[in-house]
């Protein structure tokens, strides 16, 4: 079973005369889409026939461009030494901005167009693109003109993005020295952060105590890249308008306040019960002061649950023809074509992820898989996101999308087949273990995501007055992580460093991408309950769901499966899915 994905069906290499063929071809499009742009507004044309050209060339842009930004990215992201990748992703960046300008001229156009509404009902085309005409105004309200957006754009090539990709090399080629059963070894960032899952407390603790020390040595790299990253961000969304960089994620996500409110005032008061779940798992471990960081991934039970891949593979397609065909034939072409790429190594970024290849309509995945019950989770988990993606390619391209918050729902309802399926068929031992490894996730997903939001609420304010120092920036996410977890972990031994190691954080213009795994979480669980109780007729609304998601607002979509995002109750109801799985956790463990 070959174990590094397959990128032949994109190109050969960075030589081949079709990529070097279809990079001209972007740079040829880039250089003239102004000019033919200005043209069009400029014609005879009817309103009509200017915004459906509009779209078509949008559409053959995004096309141009999807291949060879693929390519680029997913070679840098198992190799980021590769210059040729570097080199090729800083040019579309630039190639980009080209376009920027031209994009504002049509958006201020639009604006002006009278009853609108009447000419998109004029046109079958403009009707199916209707939700990204509409994006296009609710955008221009935040837009500046096409100088100031061009300048932006072009800033952000040496700015935020430069700084971004600063950080990822730097991070991705972090190792240190660690002794480990007597012998002395050099191992990679993610190699030290995996000893967290091992069973043997010594190792986790060395794995800890070498991830703090490594760290160190690299803060100030990153410090500054998270000083310039979100000081540029404060700048642009004064410029454009908006009253702090959370509302332009939450108008990006067409998702609005009251519905995180909601969710946000829902995990407040669940709190107490993932804390009860901590401080059990502490008390087994021998701990007085409540969970120390570097136990909270410890594996737990006599259970000792690995999965080799291919076991992995066989289990989660079986879990997925359980729910439907379909699932299970996408599962299988995935991992019978090689769309996986599994095991950690040198250069290659952490964590995991699911990326969507336009051009072939297929993905590609991420993972670094250790053999754990976790790594199966993740596997399964990225197979959402690709099954999301596989129905997402039935629509137009420019109808290809999903706001963050809502772009979790398949991965986690995948997941959740996939743990849910492994408690089933548990014996009460293996059923502790599988149980405390889901809780794990879950705890991770809710109480971690939100003090990582908190932490970048409380960066932004301190940002505002200047750069911050290393220790300024762990002093925020420590107070973050003690409201978060509270006396469930111990506060001597808190992960202060946690800011180098979430790459969204360097994400340039995706700020706050923290609280859409919460939502993904709990949004999954609650329709996951669904499911168990209509049975069939769940499928093809779930389906319905993800195909949408790139054209519609999250509240509409959830109405396609008869959910109210904006009500508290539905938040509360999916945690205490969670609260009765900490009982049961608590009951087994006695």
């Amino acid at each position: 079973m070959n174990l590094n994905w397959n990128l032949d069906k994109l190109y050969s290499s960075f030589d081949c005369e079709e990529f070097t063929s279809a990079l001209m071809k972007c740079e040829q499009f880039a250089e003239v889409y102004k000019a033919r742009i200005i043209e069009l507004l400029g014609s005879n044309r009817t309103d009509r026939e200017i915004i459906e050209s509009y779209i078509k060339k949008s559409t053959e842009l995004k096309e141009l461009f999807a291949p060879v930004s693929s390519f680029a990215g997913l070679s840098f992201a198992t190799d980021s030494i590769n210059n040729k990748a570097l080199v090729t992703l800083q040019k579309l960046r630039k190639l980009n901005t080209l376009t920027v300008a031209a994009d504002v001229l049509f958006e201020n156009w639009l604006i002006a167009v009278k009853d609108i509404n009447n000419v998109i009902d004029s046109s079958d085309f403009l009707r199916e693109h209707s939700f990204f005409i509409e994006q296009i105004i609710i955008k221009s309200k935040y837009s500046l003109n096409e100088n100031t957006e061009e300048v932006v754009a072009k800033m952000r090539t040496t700015g935020s993005r430069a700084w971004a990709t600063l950080q990822q090399k730097t991070t991705s080629n972090i190792t240190a020295d660690i002794e480990l059963d007597g012998t002395i070894e050099t191992l990679s960032l993610q190699s030290i952060r995996n000893l967290a899952f091992e069973s043997d407390p010594v190792k986790r603790k060395l794995g800890y105590e070498a991830e703090m020390e490594a760290y160190k040595k690299h803060a100030e790299t990153s410090a500054s890249a998270l000083n310039c990253i979100k000081g540029e961000a404060l700048t642009i969304c004064d410029l454009r308008g908006y009253s702090s960089p959370l509302e332009q994620t939450l108008v990006k996500s067409k998702m609005n306040k009251e519905t995180l409110d909601a969710m946000l005032s829902a995990i407040k008061d669940a709190m107490p019960k993932f804390r009860s779940y901590f401080k059990r798992k502490a008390e087994l471990l021998g701990h007085k002061n409540g969970l120390p960081f570097y136990d909270i991934y410890a594996p737990m039970g006599e259970e000792k649950i690995t999965y080799t891949v291919e076991e992995g593979k066989e289990f989660i397609l079986k879990q997925f023809k359980s729910y439907s065909d379909e699932l299970y034939n996408f599962a299988l072409n995935a991992f019978d074509n090689n769309w996986i790429d599994y095991e950690p190594k040198k250069g290659k970024g952490g964590g995991a992820f699911c990326a969507s290849l336009l051009s072939l309509k297929e993905s590609r995945i991420l993972l670094n898989y250790t053999g754990k019950f976790n790594d199966v989770v993740t596997l399964a988990h990225e197979l959402g996101h690709g099954f999301h993606n596989y129905n997402l390619f039935n629509q137009s391209t420019l109808n290809i999308g999903s706001p963050m918050p809502i772009s979790e729902t398949a991965s986690i309802f995948c997941a959740t087949i996939v743990k849910n399926a492994a408690l089933d068929n548990a014996d009460e031992k293996t059923a502790f273990s599988m149980l405390e490894a889901s809780l794990q996730g879950d705890s991770q997903l809710i109480i971690d995501i939100y003090s990582r939001f908190v932490f970048e609420t409380s960066l932004f304010e301190a940002r505002k007055e200047g750069s911050l120092s290393v220790d300024k920036i762990k002093s925020l996410m420590v107070d973050a992580q003690k409201q978060a977890y509270g006396d469930g972990v111990d506060e001597t031994v808190l992960h202060p460093y946690m800011w180098m190691n979430k790459v969204h954080y360097y994400i340039a213009d995706m700020d706050f991408y923290n609280f859409p795994y919460a939502f993904g979480l709990l949004f999954s669980k609650g329709i996951y309950a669904k499911y168990k109780s209509t049975g069939d007729d769940f499928t093809s609304k779930l389906n319905e769901l993800l195909s949408s998601t790139g054209k519609m607002n999250i509240s509409d979509c959830a109405k396609i499966l008869d959910v109210d995002v904006n009500s508290k109750q539905f938040w509360t109801d999916s945690l205490n899915e969670i609260g009765e799985e900490i009982d049961k956790f608590i009951k087994l463990s006695n």
